[in-house]
């Protein structure tokens, strides 16, 4: 009810300005304590979700309030990306609300205060409840990025639950050609060294505009390196049918426009992997019927990011309560039971 009310006032500012007030204010608010497990809980990489529902990297670029948003009910956060050193990203304006099409287009360019300013941030909070990702990336003017991604890996792992290999952003030039073969390859075994002997799990997020030679590469890669999780999918560069004035900007389309090609590639990885790699689920995801159809798909996970714009800080728990509805509506006990059942 709050967030109708506000909503106005709020799509009247521009939506960087918009969501800079937003993470101020959600800082100037008590942490909360993050769901407990109960029916909803999952299994991952060594680590126990209390609910499928995650907060995707973006939102949080700077590891600012990862507690206050497990406080609002998610299950996990993924805070990111993060690059070694800070940088401004791309110029503004460069986010873009298309409200006709409940999406967003960006073109932030991996804009963050750099690894030192975050590693504080998280090593002040590391020990508290609740599971942190962290999202690493590379400088958009690094002459090496593999090595960029080692520093990252070395620096984050200890303060990490998990850590996200990002090699899917369209806005920093040259990026996506990582997942080629050769390139992934050699980046996945750089991160895996730099991370040394912690455990801590590697997931890689991929682009939903890929060929299937290339989802192929990647699903065997990813097998090969024992990652934990793929995480499917980034923002696209494609254009579907768009009613917003908006719609011809450049850079990464999310939302609701975004959620037959992510749920293509996520079944795309499900039968490339055979079902032996753990998924997560992102993209135009912004109701429990989304969520579990992401789910039945192949999805151990959910992330969601863009329809917090549209629906408010409360929808993680919408989607929670209504998640749990639909399991028991079809007969399943378990979110584990259900993956990958369609």
């Amino acid at each position: 009810m709050l967030f109708k009310l506000l909503r106005a006032p709020v799509f009247a500012l521009d939506p960087e300005t918009a969501h800079g007030l937003t993470v101020a204010g959600l800082k100037a608010l008590p942490a909360g304590n993050p769901p407990e497990p109960g029916p909803l809980a999952v299994e991952l990489a060594g680590l126990r979700f209390a609910n499928p529902i995650g907060l995707a990297a973006g939102f949080d670029k700077n590891a600012e309030v990862p507690d206050t948003m497990l406080g609002l009910g998610f299950g996990h956060v993924e805070v990111g990306s993060i690059t070694p050193l800070p940088q401004a990203g791309n110029p503004r304006p460069r986010l873009f609300r298309l409200v006709e099409d409940r999406a967003v287009i960006n073109r932030m360019g991996f804009n963050n205060e750099g690894g030192e300013a975050a590693a504080a941030r998280l090593a002040r909070r590391h020990g508290r409840g609740g599971i942190v990702g962290i999202n690493i990336g590379a400088n958009k003017d690094s002459e090496d990025r593999i090595a960029d991604y080692a520093t990252m890996a070395r620096l984050m792992a200890p303060l990490a639950d998990y850590l996200t290999v990002n090699i899917s952003s369209p806005n920093t030039p040259g990026l996506r050609a990582l997942q080629d073969e050769a390139s992934l390859t050699a980046l996945l075994d750089a991160v895996i060294e730099a991370k040394g002997a912690s455990a801590v799990p590697i997931f890689l997020k991929v682009a939903p505009d890929l060929q299937p030679g290339d989802i192929d590469a990647i699903a065997r890669i990813a097998l090969d390196r024992h990652l934990a999780a793929l995480i499917v999918s980034n923002t696209t560069i494609a254009r579907p049918a768009l009613g917003s004035v908006h719609r011809d900007e450049t850079g990464g389309l999310s939302g609701a426009p975004l959620k037959p090609l992510a749920l293509e590639r996520l079944r795309d990885f499900r039968k490339a992997t055979g079902g032996r790699l753990p998924l997560v689920g992102v993209g135009g995801i912004a109701s429990a019927e989304d969520a579990w159809e992401r789910i039945r798909a192949g999805a151990s996970l959910v992330q969601l990011y863009s329809a917090m714009v549209y629906e408010g800080p409360g929808l993680a728990r919408r989607i929670a309560s209504g998640l749990e509805r639909l399991m028991r509506r079809d007969g399943f006990s378990s979110i584990a039971e259900a993956i990958g059942s369609e």
